[in-house]
């Protein structure tokens, strides 16, 4: 059980690391960037409503501005 564990966290690091370099990459407009991740997110299996998406770019945000 363990093991899944770990694998989860993992993936929900990386998905995490993607959004943070699709936010330092990309020459979007908040709400397409929003969408995409939450498209991206998606296709991995993992479910977000608007409020969690935008609760990941803020935090994404703040630690690359720190």
């Amino acid at each position: 059980m363990s093991s899944n564990v770990a694998i989860l966290y993992a993936f929900i690091g990386g998905a995490i690391a993607g959004a943070g370099a699709a936010l330092l990459f990309a020459p979007e407009k908040g709400e397409e960037l929003r969408t995409r991740i939450a498209k991206m997110l998606r296709k991995k299996g993992i479910l977000c409503s608007d409020s969690e998406i935008d609760a990941l770019v803020e935090q994404l945000t703040t630690q690359i501005d720190d």
